[in-house]
């Protein structure tokens, strides 16, 4: 699957015919099934562009699906977009602290489905920039492989959380609020609440152990990176 290849996952056939449709008239390459299985199985084997994921599937529920693939270093780099009518906040946020890229509730306008899908698609390669690796003593951030090791040993991250470190990690010493973080690593349009960036930051900080005090929480505005 190309670049511009699109997983479409969706167990309801008449919205799953009607944005595969759209969406390959835009000329995407658009591969529809209704099986989470199935998806996790093409997705792991042709590495899409992008994936449209529904949550509630008939065999494997879509957050779950998001979890193994953010999961799994082959194919965490690959954007999710969520089409679900779960459109609680509660719901979105449990996408978002999953890795999800974008989320987008039934019902909805393919026009702005499209537009959504060019813009996660349009910043993906923008996202690490400098593929120059960033070291901080024993921890190395390496963006060619959106990949952080600590002491020789990979820490396992999900993308958002790896994409918030590398963006205030080749900053260090900038203060950004929790709006730059979110517009820098998902775009101005995303539905992200101030809350969901401090459970992203509170995982990192975990996960990194005593690394995770490089993170600075700058009261009032938002975090910084001291090296």
């Amino acid at each position: 699957m190309s670049r511009e290849g699109i997983l479409l996952i969706e167990d309801d056939k008449d919205i799953l015919e009607l944005v595969e449709y759209n969406l390959s008239k835009e000329g995407y390459q658009v591969k529809g099934v209704v099986s989470g299985e199935e998806a996790l199985r093409i997705a792991r084997s042709q590495l899409p562009g992008l994936i449209l994921l529904d949550i509630m599937l008939p065999d494997l529920d879509g957050l779950e699906i998001c979890k193994i693939l953010k999961n799994d270093p082959k194919t965490s780099h690959i954007p999710i977009v969520m089409l679900t009518a779960k459109g609680e906040e509660s719901d979105i946020v449990a996408g978002l602290e999953l890795g999800a890229d974008d989320y987008i509730t039934k019902p909805f306008s393919i026009k702005v489905l499209i537009a959504r899908v060019r813009t996660v698609l349009r910043r993906k390669p923008s996202v690490t920039g400098d593929d120059s690796p960033i070291r901080i003593g024993n921890m190395q951030i390496h963006p060619g492989r959106h990949e952080v090791m600590i002491d020789e040993e990979r820490v396992d991250l999900t993308l958002t959380e790896y994409r918030i470190l590398h963006f205030l990690a080749r900053r260090p010493g900038w203060v950004f609020t929790r709006s730059q973080i979110v517009n820098a690593v998902r775009g101005d349009d995303y539905p992200v609440t101030d809350r969901s960036v401090d459970v992203q930051i509170a995982g990192l900080r975990k996960k990194l152990g005593p690394f995770g005090s490089h993170i600075e929480t700058v009261r009032g505005i938002g975090y910084r990176f001291k090296e």
